[in-house]
């Protein structure tokens, strides 16, 4: 009933419109007509109404939310008005053998006036509505000006319960400098946004250049962050375009934004081949690496997938995960089980037969290995012979070991039980008929052993951030990053070959530590920054391969292998028959002379 109101209301003031530019229009030119004897006249009214009406409700001028009025309304406007008049003169030279041309144009030019500025007047008083009752306290700042920053601008201006007040744009290019958006003055020069926030009192800052390379990201990210303003990111425009995203899922920037590292392509027919349809074993799947690995994996649509871990609380988490996240194509089965429980891995392995193992299973913290030892021995290296040659034992077809960059040249004894696993996994490789490979990478942002949660909980805590020593460098990549480049390597596995992953320029830990008590919103002042000296095992510098290793040509997308030779298998026996029962020390010595390709005799 409000609709057809509505529609008879728009009709009606349509109506008044028409005749009062037709009349208008002649009245000007023709001053002398008689507006009640004028054939012309009288023909061309009648035309225009029946017209108008017909052209309106085709282009939709009654059905339009006009309070919502774009380029796109005002183009139907323009449509609807030019062929009313367009038919008007059609009439008039059938008819009358002779067309108004001065007047239908005047007369064009008046409806289109009015038609239009009868629609967007409740634009306009919307608009003026919206700011008289905004209460928006926080003045942003929009860094880009063009599709994605005007979206964004428009957004906040529309809907001021947001809390949020553009103040200006800040653009590099030079054309748009002084030009105004929405009423916002467009600045050039993100160099200038630490002075700009300061003279506009800015209390956040939105980037809003999707199309930016990850480089210039970075840069434009730390320019932001260094203003101590909080600043956010939008997501992809292609996403906000597509609806899968909105403008509300602005979010704030992660450490992980400061590593400029560009997103890689997979070879994603090579990654099918090896997992769609396939059953997928993943052992320590309810840690960092490995549950990421099952979220990757299971978007290849696996027959099943087992989630093999020791700990009860995160294979529950991710068996839940999984089943909310896919579909019922793929079967997970949650298994807890210990690699270094020999009878139990072979148990699991018969049963369900995997086509591919992700072995992520391993102790990782160097300190904590260095303290225990024995510990670190059963589990990365007894743990991996388990399930490496159970693999063997049921032809298991690809079998992917997660190593670590700490097994190159390694000080301390979890690199070298690493080290040691790549290598019982190169000799196996060279009799089995199992693809067996390992994948080395560095720290990841995020894991549980990453330094990013113990800074973000030490700043929680009102600090200091504890960073182990000023030169302290380590390799970092994103957890996702890590999972799929190892799901990458595995379809290149063919003979023992350790891959190595791209990591990038390494990465000070204390610039880590600096940036993080900026994207908090704290200065160096407020949380502090305390040296406490390296920890046992611990070497300033990580590499990912040794000298003699490098192999420069990439095989994939940041991806190289490694030229690494494992020990013998006689030798590789003979240690593995004594490890366990030799001193601690000794243990350790033996194991971190073999990491390190120094002379051994079992």
């Amino acid at each position: 009933m409000l609709i057809r109101m509505r529609t008879s209301i728009l009709a009606i003031v349509d109506s008044l419109i028409v005749l009062f530019s037709i009349y208008v229009g002649y009245f000007i030119l023709y001053p002398y007509i008689n507006v009640f004897t004028s054939k012309m006249l009288f023909i061309s009214v009648i035309t225009i109404q029946i017209a108008h009406h017909y052209f309106a409700w085709k282009y939709g001028l009654y059905r339009k939310a006009w309070s919502y009025a774009s380029t796109g309304e005002l183009n139907s406007i323009f449509r609807a008005v030019t062929m009313t008049i367009t038919v008007v003169m059609v009439v008039q030279f059938v008819l009358m053998h002779k067309v108004s041309f001065r007047a239908l144009i005047l007369t064009w030019m008046l409806h289109l006036l009015l038609i239009g500025g009868s629609r967007l007047s409740s634009r306009l008083m919307r608009d003026r509505g919206i700011r008289q009752k905004s209460t928006a306290t926080t003045r942003i700042m929009i860094v880009g000006a063009g599709e994605a920053g005007t979206m964004i601008a428009r957004h906040v201006i529309q809907n001021p319960q947001s809390g949020m007040k553009p103040v200006l744009f800040v653009d590099d290019n030079r054309s748009k400098n002084g030009l105004e958006i929405y009423g916002l003055k467009v600045v050039s020069g993100t160099k200038d946004i630490p002075k700009l926030v300061k003279e506009y009192e800015v209390e956040k800052i939105v980037i809003a250049i999707p199309s930016l390379s990850k480089q210039d990201m970075v840069n434009l990210t730390k320019i932001c962050i260094e203003t101590g303003v909080k600043t956010q990111i939008i997501p992809r425009i292609e996403d906000l375009m597509m609806g899968k995203v909105s403008v509300n899922d602005m979010r704030d920037v992660k450490i992980e934004d400061l590593l400029g590292r560009e997103e890689v392509e997979l070879d994603l027919k090579a990654i099918e081949e090896k997992l769609t349809n396939k059953t997928i074993l993943v052992t320590g799947a309810g840690g960092s690496i490995g549950s990421e690995i099952c979220r990757q994996v299971s978007r290849y649509k696996p027959t099943s997938i087992i989630l093999l871990g020791h700990g009860e609380n995160s294979i529950y988490n991710i068996d839940m995960e999984l089943r909310k996240s896919i579909g019922d194509y793929t079967k997970i089965f949650p298994v807890i089980a210990d690699i270094k429980d020999r009878p139990r891995i072979f148990e699991v392995v018969s049963k369900f037969k995997p086509d591919v193992i992700y072995h992520a299973a391993a102790y990782k913290h160097v300190p904590l290995m260095e303290s225990n030892p024995v510990e670190a021995v059963k589990n990365n290296i007894f743990g991996t012979k388990n399930i490496a040659e159970a693999a063997d034992a049921f032809d298991v077809s690809y079998f992917v070991m997660v190593s670590t960059d700490k097994a190159v040249n390694p000080p301390n004894i979890m690199g070298a039980t690493k080290r040691f696993a790549e290598m019982f996994v190169q000799n196996l490789a060279k009799e089995s008929k199992t693809k067996f490979a390992a994948v080395r990478f560095g720290n990841v942002l995020g894991s549980r052993g990453s330094v990013v949660p113990l800074f973000k909980e030490q700043i929680k805590q009102g600090g200091p951030i504890t960073v182990t020593d000023p030169q302290m460098t380590r390799y970092f990549m994103t957890i996702p990053e890590a999972s799929r480049l190892v799901i990458q390597a595995g379809t290149l596995a063919a003979e023992g070959e350790v891959f190595v992953l791209d990591m990038g320029e390494p990465v000070k830990i204390v610039e880590l530590a600096k940036n993080l008590i900026k994207l908090s919103g704290y200065t160096e002042d407020e949380i502090g920054i305390v040296f406490t000296g390296i920890r046992p095992g611990e070497k300033l510098f990580e590499e990912l391969l040794n000298d003699d290793e490098i192999q420069s040509d990439q095989i994939s997308p940041k991806i190289y292998v490694g030229k690494s030779m494992p020990i013998s298998k006689k030798e590789m026996n003979g240690v593995l028959e004594r490890l366990l029962d030799m001193p601690v020390d000794e243990m350790k010595m033996t194991l971190i002379d073999l990491a390190n390709r120094k002379t051994f005799k079992p």
